[in-house]
């Protein structure tokens, strides 16, 4: 006899374990989602605090007004799941959240006159115990999405003339997607948002790597020499790392990037160097991707380099250097516009081997840096690549997360409005309820159960 159900078992084999729960994957997400059992104070930063948390504090233009986010509840729904199939409504909870509003005084530079307020920010579709939605007194159901897990992914293709193509991709849950590819020329190129290609080096040098000296160090192309005690001959025809100068004049007499020659040898005889600093090369200079990308590069400073960075992403142009270094900033290592995700970050601290830690989901230059020597590595053969079908490779975007993205979609046009509104009524008072409208979000969750392919019928047969 099964407990549970009732039912007389005639099976003789007995059960080892139980069936499990198949709906719990959907429950569980939306609970994370929701996260209603849990005091407003002590909730985690994930599901519907993490869409409020990215989105506020939202500021005028003037940075005079500025809407803080301190709490959201859920309140009981309206009306009973019977009903809403009876009547054909939605069965919903009404989203309440507390918000703050700080108007800036203009002699002590701080925020005060504040206005705590409990703002109506629309009905959120709940689920039942059966994981189901009724929209519109039809019951229906949110499939759970298999998509390319957040990461770095790295593949290899032939060139119609059979050289091997190598490329990185670099896959966030939210912002700009950055690949890396190497050329027939063995030349290493970035592509930010599959546009305009610049060369990697001139990524780095934006990134305060700016000499060429100081890119051969971190891909260890710089070897040291003690010119008293190696014989300079078996150099010969090396390129010099960088600049040698004559101690006594100050005079640099063989500049970087050029051959040692035997009269150079004689010259560095003559003068007092003690230490030259020479190129190294492993196989043929012409395939190495470093060097060939640093001939290719045409910025020699980190200025250089971010106004070039500009010009190919903004197609004209930077005001100033601060502007262009912002667009970087705002690119890669702003939380609020990019995001790895935790899986994201995991995934590429295990890939490239690093110790960041996992609560830091934006780009760090260790990630550029090291994906650039994982595609040195991956074309001299030391490392295997990527299948993007493999199971492995991919995950499962449940029910939370989804309704968290079409949140983040419609908090983000709400914030739009907000400013708008807070620009428009520059003197006078207003509180949080007249700056917001629940409209837009509800929109975008109306439109997603109803019109989005993941939100199907449920299929009674």
């Amino acid at each position: 006899m099964n407990n549970n159900n009732n039912r007389i078992s005639f099976s003789r084999i007995k059960s080892i374990l139980e069936a499990p729960d198949l709906l719990a994957i959907q429950t569980d997400s939306f609970e994370d989602f929701v996260q209603l059992h849990i005091p407003p104070a002590k909730r985690e930063i994930k599901g519907l605090q993490q869409v409020y948390v990215s989105n506020f504090p939202i500021f005028d233009n003037k940075e005079n007004y500025r809407l803080d986010f301190l709490e959201y509840y859920v309140e009981k729904p309206r009306y009973s799941i019977v009903e809403c199939l009876e009547r054909g409504l939605t069965f919903a909870t009404p989203l309440k959240a507390k918000l703050r509003l700080s108007t800036k005084d203009p002699e002590t530079e701080e925020f005060v006159n504040t206005v705590e307020q409990e703002v109506y920010l629309g009905n959120l579709p709940y689920m039942t115990e059966q994981a189901t939605f009724i929209i519109n007194g039809a019951e229906r159901v949110v499939v759970s999405q298999l998509h390319r897990s957040p990461g770095v992914a790295f593949s290899q293709t032939i060139h119609p003339n059979g050289t091997p193509i190598y490329s990185a991709r670099i896959i966030p849950l939210r912002g700009s997607w950055v690949e890396f590819a190497t050329d027939i020329n063995h030349v290493m190129y970035v592509y930010i948002d599959r546009r305009k290609k610049f060369p990697a080096t001139t990524l780095l040098r934006a990134l305060d790597y700016a000499s060429d000296e100081q890119i051969l160090g971190l891909f260890n192309l710089v070897e040291e020499i003690d010119v008293n005690k190696v014989k300079l001959e078996k150099y010969l025809g090396r390129t010099i790392a960088s600049d040698v100068f004559d101690t006594s004049t100050g005079e640099i007499f063989l500049t970087k990037d050029s051959i040692l020659s035997e009269k150079d040898l004689e010259r560095i005889k003559e003068t007092e160097v003690d230490q030259i600093k020479l190129v190294k090369t492993d196989g043929l200079v012409e395939q190495d991707l470093i060097l060939n990308t640093l001939k290719k590069d045409t910025a020699r400073t980190k200025e250089e380099a971010l106004l070039s960075i500009y010009r190919q992403l903004r197609s004209g142009e930077a005001p100033d250097i601060e502007t262009a270094q912002v667009l970087i900033e705002k690119l890669f290592f702003n939380d609020k516009r990019y995001d790895l995700g935790e899986v994201g970050r995991h995934r590429m601290n295990d890939k490239l081997k690093l110790q960041i830690a996992e609560n830091i989901t934006v780009l760090t230059p260790q990630d550029i840096i090291e994906i650039m020597r994982h595609i040195i590595k991956l074309k001299a053969g030391d490392e295997a690549m990527d299948d993007i079908d493999h199971l492995g490779n991919r995950r499962i975007r449940t029910v939370g997360e989804q309704l968290a993205q079409q949140f983040n979609v419609g908090m983000a046009r709400m914030a739009r409005t907000i400013k708008e509104r807070m620009n428009m009524r520059d003197t006078e008072s207003f509180t949080p309820q007249d700056l917001v409208n629940a409209r837009t979000i509800s929109s975008v969750v109306n439109a997603f159960f109803g019109t989005n392919q993941l939100s199907q019928f449920m299929d009674q047969t």
